[in-house]
């Protein structure tokens, strides 16, 4: 009797046990490393867009929307053709990669929900890149400032993305392709110009050894005017006497004339 007495919370309690479990997807939920999330209360405030739920276990009530992000580093690669500043046309090859802030994804899903990516980021990369292209012609895009149109091209991306809560780490070009008459057109000029620079290179380089060796003989010029200049007769024969007592001292058999040289040098005999 006392058995049958407690069948009905035995029934009920497995009947709650099966609830629980069909709904507890919609209670329990876990976010992996690269994922961040935000819930949206049904009957109450919306959107919260401040608490950002961290990677780990959670829960919440089942009638509670939860948005999930992924916040890892995405990559996006883009093949348009635009036309440079004259007109001509281009096929360029850009590469984008980007992440949402991670404590502003409550702001981005406000504005563009999670397909952030065709709603903003692919379309701005897109625009901007096509009008910063157009201020350069084809010549400058393909060789002389692409560093610095790739540069203006990221530094205005961000610009745009940033104000949106997305961080665009890097905007690259990856390739420019232009017609083929054009690319030969602009190849051969930048020959014509390296081949320039090169014989101008030669040009100067010749000058400078021209003037190097011009101031050489100048002051080779110099210094034996000024030698020629203190020669005098009284330091030759003074030097000549230095000589004479130096040669004496040598062990070889010599004789010494004093006075009978030219300008009354001293003359020496001897057989070595």
């Amino acid at each position: 009797m006392n058995n049958r007495r407690f069948l009905p919370f035995i029934i009920v309690g497995v009947i709650a046990l099966f609830i629980v479990m069909g709904i507890s997807s919609s209670i329990f939920y876990t976010l992996d490393a690269t994922e961040r999330g935000i819930i949206f209360y049904k009957f109450g405030d919306g959107l919260d867009k401040e608490n950002i739920f961290q990677p780990g276990f959670h829960m919440k009530a089942p009638w509670n929307d939860l948005i999930v992000f992924e916040v890892s580093e995405v990559t996006a690669e883009e093949n348009m053709d635009i036309n440079d500043k004259n007109g001509l046309p281009i096929h360029v090859d850009v590469t984008v990669r980007y992440t949402p802030y991670n404590d502003k994804i409550g702001h981005l899903y406000e504005k563009f929900r999670t397909d952030y990516a065709n709603r903003l980021v692919i379309p701005e990369v897109r625009s901007m890149t096509r009008q910063v292209l157009a201020r350069y012609t084809a010549e400058e895009i393909y060789s002389t400032k692409r560093a610095e149109v790739e540069n203006t091209v990221k530094s205005e991306t961000e610009k745009v993305l940033n104000l949106n809560f997305v961080d665009a780490k890097a905007v690259l070009i990856r390739s420019i392709k232009l017609p083929e008459q054009i690319r030969m057109a602009i190849e051969s000029k930048l020959q014509q110009e390296q081949e320039a620079l090169a014989y101008q290179y030669r040009l100067d380089k010749e000058k400078s050894e021209a003037e190097r060796k011009r101031i050489a003989a100048e002051g080779e010029s110099r210094a034996n005017n000024i030698i020629n200049n203190s020669l005098t007769n009284n330091l030759l024969k003074m030097r000549g006497i230095e000589a004479t007592l130096e040669l004496s001292k040598s062990p070889n058999s010599k004789v010494i004339v004093i006075g009978s040289g030219n300008e009354g040098m001293p003359l020496i005999l001897g057989n070595n």
